[in-house]
């Protein structure tokens, strides 16, 4: 059934895909809203948490993504507040066993994680091995029912049709998200794969742009060709430059 779901989204590719913006604008209220403010780096500290979580509330941004130790940490800074906590599973490999990024996703949402990122497993992926990797999505979805999973699909190391698969099995598996990179690849979001993974999944998903989204233009560009969600480091800097552009 995955194989032939697969098939299927390759052929009506082929046959109607047309690249072309899904709108013709964004402003900055819908940048803002979309951001997920992220620290993953391996040498962030507790205070560089706290400064982000601070600069998450100020901006009024849908949330901050950071890595599981701090997800505790974030979630008291940003108690009280509608902005969301969300964490990473499998990162940034995704090679981890099926029962491990479980496991990983249960700890986190025990810590107060509201939403998952997890990182496919890119060389099954590459394998054509649809079971395993359905399974190991499955598997984080099953278990943090309730709670929003995007899954990572590293299109920096994926052909047109192996993007497509990965949409596939992603929405088959119960997934809420896709999402373009872990920011650690050899590449980032492109407009290009954001509007082909908004394409295969519809309306029933997310889309959420990461990797190198650095000013005001490559948000507004990435919500024009499908992005729900913008993950970057510089939210701070996108916003003021909205600002300057558009006022307040």
């Amino acid at each position: 059934m995955i194989e032939y779901r697969i098939e299927e989204a390759i052929a009506r590719y082929r046959e109607y895909y047309e690249f072309k913006p899904a709108r013709e604008s964004a402003g900055i209220e819908d940048v803002r809203s979309a951001i997920e403010h992220t620290n993953l780096k391996p040498f962030a500290t507790p205070d560089d948490i706290k400064k982000l979580c601070l600069e998450a509330r100020e901006n009024r941004f849908y949330g901050v993504c950071v890595n599981p130790c701090y997800v505790k940490l974030a979630r008291e800074e940003l108690e009280g507040t509608d902005v969301k906590v969300v964490t990473v599973v499998g990162f940034p490999l995704g090679a981890n066993e099926t029962r491990t990024k479980a496991h990983e996703a249960i700890f986190a949402v025990e810590s107060g994680a509201d939403e998952i990122d997890m990182v496919i497993n890119v060389g099954m992926l590459k394998a054509k091995e649809w079971e395993y990797v359905y399974e190991d999505i499955r598997s984080v979805v099953e278990s943090v029912k309730g709670k929003v999973v995007k899954v990572i699909i590293e299109t920096c190391y994926l052909d047109t049709e192996e993007k497509i698969a990965a949409c596939v099995i992603s929405k088959l598996a119960g997934a809420h998200f896709v999402k373009t990179s872990t920011g650690f690849g050899t590449g980032g979001a492109t407009a290009e794969d954001v509007h082909l993974m908004k394409w295969i999944v519809g309306d029933e998903m997310g889309v959420k742009a990461s990797g190198g989204i650095r000013t005001f233009e490559d948000a507004v560009k990435m919500i024009m060709y499908g992005a729900d969600r913008i993950g970057t480091s510089s939210g701070v800097k996108i916003v003021q430059e909205g600002e300057e552009r558009y006022g307040g």
